[in-house]
């Protein structure tokens, strides 16, 4: 026999080999089974805490990047209704107004030595987009309880998780509990204002620091349960990815100058064709994407509780890494996991359809990775866009966040009650692709988090910012009883 028979041979036996060890692999690639205790029922008023959160939407505490535009009064209006509608909060914990709107709860702990935790929401929602007020089932502001849902602006984001502190915190309060470190409830006002340079958020988190308090940990708005029911994939199943970083956001404008003049006698490119050239050159050129450990924890977890042949591609997430990521980049809801995503939204040139334009320009919006930050877009926009007479001006943004540790208590705690609470969860690390108050506290606390321990559809995320934005009833209660529970724990370290 000769010798590339010989190789060709021991190619193929190895070849089956590999096969037939993914197969025996994927058998045995199942959940790893938590040996946790059930939990006690809690104690919790679902009528209450639903009459609560219809009254606090019929607050429409709108917020607009423009501060006049505000109207100061509702936010004054939401802050009673909280010291009215929570009276032993009131009593027992010390309040404090940051900044224009922003509120500072501080319940005293009995051991100062602890380092305190702090439980993020903001008041704000989004305006309704004026002309679709009609579209809605029910009226944007009017907390409707139809016996399913909850219905209005903030709803979801994020009235249901600041009512759902607070009626925790006063429960806890009326069964006599005392939290041995400081517990904080800190509820900006102007989240909504993307990259907003007075943010109630950063101002209560300077604060802090001015104080020399260090944080041990943060839980804010971000992940949440979402039913993940894809037929061959997984089968009737919650998905709880709790949020450990967020991206970065950056805009940058690019714009071109020309002469101008009239339509009728145009050169070969106007301002705005060479612009056209400019955003093809960045849309050719996207950022790279790359597998974070976040994604493969994500990835093995799926696969380990996925269909068998679900498990066959999962169970070699490092084998098969290059193929992944080709796939990835492609599907826009799931490139936006593994690298910098590149929109192209915003567009101006001539004021009249007859004249050439002397500016035209554009704006690029980026959400970054971590590790990938505003000077490295940058960089990157001068080296892919080829016109080097195309002028590349920052317009406003945000670094990306570093990654909180997995091993840490408050992420196992929150783990591990996602896992008690709700059987069928499949909990994962998970990176959030919008932006929350919780990167400003990054100057106070490495152990910051994102998750809403809420029951939701992706039909029903996708009502967030949108016409009927709209809660489960049966959901809010749930969330009373996650907050209950991790405020018993991570105060007293149960």
């Amino acid at each position: 026999m000769e010798l590339w028979q010989y190789i060709l041979y021991g190619v193929g036996a190895l070849l089956c080999a590999f096969v037939v060890v993914t197969l025996i692999r994927a058998a045995f690639f199942n959940e790893k089974k938590l040996d946790l205790p059930p939990l006690p029922d809690e104690d919790v008023d679902v009528d209450r805490a639903l009459e609560s959160l219809s009254s606090a939407i019929q607050i429409p505490t709108i917020s607009y990047p423009e501060h006049e535009k505000v109207d100061w009064a509702q936010f004054a209006a939401f802050r009673e209704f909280l010291v009215e509608r929570y009276p032993r909060i009131t009593q027992t914990l010390t309040r404090e107004l940051v900044g224009e709107a922003s509120v500072l709860y501080r319940w005293a702990g009995t051991d100062p030595s602890l380092d305190p935790i702090a439980l993020l929401s903001h008041q704000d929602v989004v305006p309704v987009t004026p002309g679709t007020e009609g579209d809605w089932t029910h009226p944007p502001f009017s907390g409707h309880n139809d016996g399913e849902f909850l219905w209005g602006r903030g709803s979801l984001d994020m009235k249901n998780h600041l009512i759902c502190v607070m009626e925790a915190v006063e429960k806890l309060i009326a069964e006599g509990f005392t939290p041995a470190r400081d517990v904080y409830l800190c509820f900006g006002h102007d989240e909504e204002v993307v990259a907003s340079d007075a943010a109630g958020a950063k101002s209560i988190a300077e604060l802090l620091k001015s104080r020399g308090i260090h944080l041990d940990s943060v839980i804010d708005e971000g992940g949440a349960w979402l039913k993940a029911n894809v037929p061959h994939v997984l089968n009737d199943r919650w998905l709880a990815g709790i949020g450990i970083s967020e991206k970065g956001y950056v805009d940058f404008e690019i714009s071109v100058a020309a002469k101008g003049g009239h339509s009728s006698a145009p050169p070969n490119h106007s301002a705005l064709g060479e612009l056209a050239v400019a955003i093809a050159d960045v849309e050719k050129h996207q950022f790279k994407p790359k597998l974070f450990p976040f994604m493969t924890q994500l990835l093995a977890n799926v696969g380990r509780a996925g269909t068998y042949p679900v498990k066959l591609l999962l169970c070699n997430v490092w084998l098969l890494k290059p193929v992944i990521k080709a796939v990835m980049r492609r599907i826009p809801m799931a490139a936006c996991m593994v690298r910098t995503t590149t929109a192209a939204t915003m567009a101006e040139g001539s004021p009249a359809c007859n004249v050439l334009p002397q500016k035209a320009s554009a704006i690029f919006n980026f959400r970054m990775m971590p590790g990938t930050t505003i000077a490295d877009v940058e960089r990157h926009l001068h080296r892919v866009i080829r016109n080097k007479n195309v002028q590349i001006q920052f317009v406003k943004g945000k670094e990306a966040s570093p990654f909180s540790p997995t091993d840490s208590r408050a992420f196992k705690v929150m783990a591990e009650l996602c896992k008690q609470m709700n059987a069928n969860s499949i909990v994962a690390p998970y990176l959030v692709m919008g932006g929350t108050d919780a990167c400003f506290y990054e100057i106070v606390c490495e152990n910051v988090n994102r998750f809403s321990p809420f029951e939701i559809t992706a039909e029903l995320m996708g009502c967030t910012h949108a016409t009927n934005e709209r809660i489960p009833i049966a959901t809010v209660g749930g969330g009373v009883a996650f907050f209950k529970r991790y405020i018993r724990k991570l105060a007293n370290n149960e």
